[in-house]
């Protein structure tokens, strides 16, 4: 049966649906017979997983036939002991952006607002789209930050959520310790302000975000993370969430039964123990990218300073022809046209063939038309 043979149903989908954005996943690297081609497009972790981590999985992988446990009880109580809280203050998910999803769902009616930086993590509109709710959006400014005045001056009654990507996906910088503490001093009391530290690890300013105490001290912070960067989960699919306990119970109330597999949850806990190992990792990466950034800066980009596991471009109109340069190349980077272009630390060779297109692009080379 064709998709022509099926008669147009006459159910009503939700109008919601129809202006909603669709999520542009990295492509793959396309197989190539001239170089080795490489995939920097999804800001995933390089390194193959630990081999104490991959031994958790295989075994795992025996119970696939079991339903995991709904409770996520084991990798519930080693979060919390990993950051010494209380285990009513965690709520697990399917990645950071499945949690924040049960957030978005416990918070929001239709017609309430969800404030967020533009551009940041493209999952945001979608997501609040999803419950009815409605984006208020409030750009970057001309080095990607977060402009956190004027988000708290674009907060109204109708606000419920106000998210703060740091570091920002896809732009790289992050925001301050400074900052943010005088910007959740500023909010009001129920208006619920998410953390989203999907790149925490990576982040290496002199004035960090500590974002546990400010959660202690202000319980309408939620501080959002997940396995998947750091830790190289990300095809597994677990997040978390550190809230005050009755928001961490109703974002518990709103998570798909049994989402994370036990696969997911039994890798998490392997990684939390195997924590050192994966830092040394963290490290390498962070010493490339800024290697990366000082090369392309010698070269005359204007990079903004990354705190992630990324570069950004800003290109503007010429992001997607610039992306179409760096696949002719052999490289596949995220374009986001009219914005700019997000390349992941990778491998090494990786970076030093994004540093020859870069250059090779501001010497006037363009892709093949």
């Amino acid at each position: 049966m064709s998709a022509d043979d099926v008669t147009t149903p006459r159910v009503r989908i939700r109008a919601a649906l129809a202006g909603l954005p669709a999520y542009v996943a990295g492509k793959p690297a396309a197989p190539r017979t001239d170089v080795t081609a490489y995939k920097i497009s999804s800001n995933e972790n390089p390194y193959p997983p630990l081999p104490s981590v991959l031994e958790v999985v295989r075994d795992a992988a025996g119970e696939m036939n079991r339903y995991p446990d709904m409770g996520v009880s084991a990798l519930t109580h080693r979060i919390a002991e990993a950051l010494d809280v209380d285990p009513a203050c965690i709520a697990t998910g399917t990645g950071s952006v499945g949690v924040l999803g049960q957030i978005v769902q416990a918070l929001c009616d239709a017609g309430d607002e969800v404030v967020y930086a533009w551009r940041s993590f493209e999952a945001y509109p979608i997501v609040v789209a999803l419950t009815g709710a409605r984006s208020v959006q409030v750009a970057v400014d001309d080095r990607g930050r977060h402009r956190l005045e004027a988000m708290r001056e674009a907060v109204t009654e109708r606000t419920k959520v106000v998210i703060v990507c740091t570091p920002n996906n896809p732009t790289g910088p992050a925001v301050t310790q400074t900052e943010l503490r005088g910007f959740v001093e500023s909010m009001p009391e129920d208006v619920l302000i998410v953390v989203d530290e999907a790149y925490v690890e990576f982040v290496t300013n002199d004035d960090p975000v500590d974002s546990l105490p400010l959660l202690r001290d202000h319980p309408n912070v939620v501080v959002l993370r997940t396995f998947s960067k750091a830790y190289g989960l990300a095809g597994l699919r677990v997040g978390y969430a550190v809230a005050s306990p009755p928001v961490a119970e109703a974002l518990r109330k709103t998570a798909v039964p049994f989402g994370v597999s036990t696969v997911a949850q039994r890798a998490a806990v392997a990684s939390l123990d195997a924590y050192d190992e994966l830092d040394v990792r963290v490290k390498q990466i962070v010493a490339e990218r800024d290697r990366v950034v000082a090369a392309l800066r010698d070269e005359g980009w204007d990079i903004p300073d990354s705190e992630a596991n990324f570069v950004w471009f800003p290109l503007g109109d010429d992001a997607v022809p610039f992306a179409a340069l760096c696949d002719e190349h052999g490289l596949t980077v995220r374009p986001f046209a009219g914005d700019g272009v997000r390349a992941t630390i990778g491998e090494p060779e990786a970076s030093d063939r994004l540093i020859d297109v870069a250059s090779r692009w501001r010497a006037g080379a363009r892709p093949r038309s």
